[in-house]
């Protein structure tokens, strides 16, 4: 097995040991506690939460903008922006109307047409848009405040996916802004939700500004819930601290130099828990599932076999411990869905479950013809989940005899590489991984990873049409055994075709200063916070 410890070396690990020096801030409890200060999990490099998936990105987007419905901690969507909506023609009729006097940060009004140019460039992006567009016949927006989907058929999800949090989520922007090509990242950061992005304090790397919408108008009722609910600023500014060293990171929060560490490593998770005025919590009351993801536009990954072949070599528990530590409590084995929802199953898990074997794995390497190609396994330094797994990945490898290019950046530089379908000549990549919200994976609307639509699908491209029938097959289910049906037949349908290995699921711990109060679970959730 490979000890974490051993993947980090001096990193966090030494920061137990070492002196924890004492960063400079101003202090967190300036202009009368109404500033909170936030560590994030990585530094923000993209401000466009329709082009990348990152989670950065996302925690920057909730709270910057608003949606038309959230959804709450039960899965089920609840009106935001928009006061209700009327179906009709037998549900082929969606009008929705906005509440009235939603603003946008530049002062001009939120129109039905922001919403339709936003929700257009979303659904080119979105796992669930991509499925709603080809059912849509028209959008338009009837006047400022109703716009209507008409559909060429009934579309029962049509609400839920509006209202799926998962990346990205179809946040409104103005449409001068959502105009700008999905495939490219807008130039302006323009919402209407509870917290002021400050351009002119922005410096990726170092330092991210916010502050609190005066205008906005929360949901008048209602109680707070995951992405539902009234959404209420309590702090007049929120600031992020891009700091990458655990050590440093751990001296402000002891000593309430910053309010909020968003994912402490394991190491100093144990030293948080000495501190009566620490909080160690689940940031989610489900696991975070993380998958191995290929690149199937080039090889060797463009071969089902040469895929297949690393299975036997993957060890969940090695990929899981790296990040979580020793604690069997914090992680599970995974296949495609979220442990401990609906769709979760056990079958073909022997898979990624029976005795594990490199040799076994070197021997089908070898039978699907893998004669020494490059294969270049790329990953950051300053993420902590990514970061370990990635660390297990490069052991897996080396030990498989690969011809291995092992490239470490940070995490910004990988959400861009990523992007990238050129071959590994022209600075491509082979595998990278990642994790996700829990309910990203909860089942096949909001699974990106799972798409197989080719030059359409999320970084890595596959083309599996078999998953898309299916996934069109759990779409059109008539109730909850259906879907479990071919839930089954989606993991067996992966564990084939291999788009992916899940390496597991883990529990991600956030650490804060016990004086804040009322955080929504879920993940990096900013509005209701207050100070105690």
């Amino acid at each position: 097995m490979i000890r974490r410890r051993e993947l980090l070396g001096g990193g966090a690990a030494a920061a137990l040991a070492a002196p924890l020096a004492a960063p400079r801030f101003a202090n967190a409890q300036g202009a009368a506690g109404r500033v909170l200060k936030f560590v994030p999990q990585a530094n923000l490099t993209s401000l466009d939460p329709i082009w990348t998936t990152a989670n950065v990105t996302r925690n920057h987007a909730w709270l910057v903008y608003d949606v038309l419905y959230g959804m709450d901690a039960n899965f089920q969507p609840q009106p935001q922006m928009a006061a209700g909506h009327t179906v009709e023609e037998d549900g082929r009729r969606y009008t929705f109307t906005l509440r009235s006097g939603l603003k946008f940060h530049d002062g001009e009004p939120v129109r039905a047409s922001d919403c339709v140019a936003s929700v257009k460039r979303w659904m080119k992006r979105n796992s669930n848009g991509q499925k709603l567009e080809p059912a849509v016949e028209e959008l338009v927006a009837l006047d400022d405040l109703r716009l209507q989907f008409r559909l060429k058929r009934p579309f029962p999800r049509l609400l839920a996916s509006l209202a799926s949090p998962s990346n990205p989520a179809a946040f409104i922007m103005p449409a001068r802004i959502a105009a700008t090509d999905p495939y490219q990242q807008i130039r302006e950061t323009v919402g209407s939700g509870p917290f002021r992005f400050l351009a002119n304090e922005y410096n990726s790397g170092s330092f991210v500004a916010y502050a609190r919408n005066p205008d906005y108008q929360p949901v008048p009722s209602g109680t707070p819930s995951l992405t539902a609910g009234p959404k209420i600023a309590h702090f007049d500014r929120v600031e992020w601290h891009i700091i990458t060293d655990p050590a440093t990171a751990s001296a402000a929060l002891q000593n309430g130099e910053i309010d909020w560490y968003e994912q402490p490593p394991p190491e100093i998770q144990q030293l948080f828990r000495r501190n009566r005025q620490i909080a160690v919590e689940p940031i989610d009351s489900l696991k975070n599932p993380a998958i191995l993801r290929f690149n199937h536009l080039h090889p060797p990954f463009n071969d089902k076999k040469m895929r297949q072949a690393l299975l036997p070599a993957v060890s969940q528990e090695d990929y899981m411990t790296a990040i979580v530590g020793p604690d069997p409590q914090l992680w599970s084995q995974m296949g495609v869905f979220t442990p401990g929802t609906p769709l979760a199953t056990d079958v073909g898990m022997e898979a990624l479950t029976g005795p594990r074997s490199v040799q076994k794995a070197k021997d089908l390497l070898k039978a699907a013809g893998y004669t020494n190609q490059p294969i270049r396994l790329i990953g950051p330094t300053d993420i902590l989940a990514p970061s370990a797994m990635t660390q297990v990945a490069g052991d897996m490898l080396r030990r498989l005899d690969v011809n291995l290019d092992f490239v470490l950046t940070d995490w910004g530089s990988v959400v861009q590489r990523r992007a990238s379908r050129e071959p590994l000549d022209k600075g491509g990549w082979s595998i990278f991984l990642t994790a996700f919200a829990s309910f990203e994976m909860a089942d096949p609307s909001g699974n990106f990873p799972l798409r197989g639509h080719g030059a359409s699908a999320w970084f890595g491209w596959p083309t599996i049409p078999r998953l898309e029938e299916l996934r069109d097959a759990w779409f059109d289910a008539p109730d909850l055994d259906a879907q479990k049906k071919l839930a089954r037949e989606i993991q067996l349908t992966v564990l084939d075709e291999v788009p992916y290995i899940p390496v597991g699921a883990y529990t991600s711990m956030t650490s804060f200063r016990r004086n804040l109060t009322n955080r929504v679970p879920g993940f990096a959730l900013f509005w209701n916070l207050r100070r105690a």
